[in-house]
């Protein structure tokens, strides 16, 4: 098996075996040791060896010899390793009967759920969540987030140890804790998804495996709850957005803005299947915030051009969505719609009540917002020092790039009339 194939497929299996220990044993953490244990002994052994029959179980008794191992080396007492000693692995945890399907998906859905419990930060919620069922290294945690690796770790540490001291069971919830517990999911893959689609700092704009990344955990989350259409639109609103992935990096690593992208480059495929997902789920029931947003990422991917966008429907969109919650992201984006729609001065005048909104004062994209309606208004003076308040405020170098670009060229004499 080549290797690419033999990576993709311990990172597919690692959270189930993962829930397959934890299932059983408890002890999250040590648990995750031995998992890990596991899949570099695979990693190492399994191009030479090759992938055995039964890739899963192999894992799993691997990863339990090893669990064993390190349990017993924690107990003081003689009987605990004596009870350690003799576990051995149930009779599910072998390949499944061709009459039986496996359980596989369940036990992943159980460890987002655990990994995404509300007692846990958003921080480390997310970074147990790529690290447990994701499949990536502390380093590459680390790096998604420009922290070090050191500082990761202790981040995960201490989520492991919220979910030992909590006591919670390995178990799916139930009734209103298992709404809680879906939506504190559905967060944070739309914090993992947004965070690789534009990079809060670093040199560059995408990282594309941690789109990619959350785009399969919410497949997966979508496959087993076929029936939340919230999971159904964050699922097409990911494909919808990360559509344009390809148009939205120029040839030197420049970003190309909506209006000025190739949209022959952007991916036909994800853009039908994320309109037939939003489109099947809006009429299912209560509409929530994602699937308004999906709807919004519609209709941006089904226009022909910039100037064919029906601004007038995401206008009409977006204040369904401010409706929902106080949002001044939401609200910053409803005054740039309105802009498109109803002119430049009416998105302005919306833009000067966010001002003093304190969740913007270092948020970029307020000053950015504001220098392009001034510039749309021909105040070039005015468009260009916020370019420069934006291109300061911001910590990703390939937007500074180019806010630092739109007020140089704002600097300039202005073009001749028409």
């Amino acid at each position: 098996m080549p290797e690419t194939s033999a990576e993709d497929l311990l990172r597919e299996l690692a959270p189930q075996v993962l829930g397959a220990l934890v299932r059983r044993y408890g002890h999250f953490d040590t648990a995750e040791d031995a998992v890990q244990e596991a899949l570099i002994a695979a990693a190492h052994g399994w191009p030479r060896d090759g992938v055995p029959d039964n890739p899963r179980g192999w894992l799993i008794t691997v990863a339990s010899r090893r669990l064993t191992d390190l349990l017993r080396r924690e107990q003081a007492r003689m009987r605990r390793e004596d009870t350690v000693a003799r576990w051995v692995l149930p009779e599910q945890w072998r390949a499944p009967a061709a009459d039986r399907p496996p359980a596989d998906a369940d036990d992943t859905l159980i460890l987002l759920f655990l990994c995404c419990h509300p007692a846990l930060s958003a921080a480390s919620q997310i970074a147990l969540t790529l690290r447990a069922v994701g499949g990536l290294s502390t380093a590459e945690v680390a790096r998604a987030f420009l922290v070090p690796e050191a500082t990761m770790t202790r981040r995960i540490s201490r989520g492991k140890q919220r979910i030992r001291d909590s006591g919670l069971r390995f178990a799916p919830p139930t009734g209103a804790e298992r709404a809680d517990r879906l939506a504190a999911v559905l967060h944070v893959l739309y914090l993992i998804f947004t965070e690789g689609y534009a990079r809060t700092a670093g040199p560059g704009l995408l990282r594309a495996d941690l789109t990619a990344e959350a785009i399969r955990l919410t497949r997966l989350v979508r496959r087993l709850v076929p029936e939340d259409p919230e999971v159904t639109g964050l699922l097409a609103l990911m494909l919808l957005t990360d559509a344009r992935a390809p148009a939205r990096i120029g040839p030197h690593g420049e970003l190309v803005p909506m209006a000025e992208q190739d949209r022959s480059r952007w991916r036909a495929d994800q853009i039908t299947e994320g309109v037939e997902l939003i489109t099947g789920a809006l009429p299912r029931g209560v509409v929530g915030a994602y699937q308004l947003q999906a709807a919004i990422a519609a209709v941006h991917d089904e226009a022909p051009s910039a100037a064919a966008t029906d601004w007038a429907q995401i206008t009409a969109l977006y204040e369904v969505l401010l409706g929902m919650s106080d949002n001044p992201v939401v609200a910053l984006n409803h005054a740039v719609a309105v802009a498109m729609s109803r002119g430049a001065s009416a998105g302005l005048a919306l833009l000067a009540d966010l001002a003093d909104d304190p969740r913007l004062a270092d948020d970029p994209r307020l000053p950015a917002a504001r220098a392009h309606l001034w510039e749309l208004e021909g105040e070039r003076l005015a468009a260009r020092e916020a370019y420069r308040m934006a291109a300061a405020r911001s910590t990703n170098l390939a937007q500074q790039r180019y806010l630092n670009a739109r007020a140089e060229r704002l600097a300039g004499d202005p073009p001749p009339a028409g």
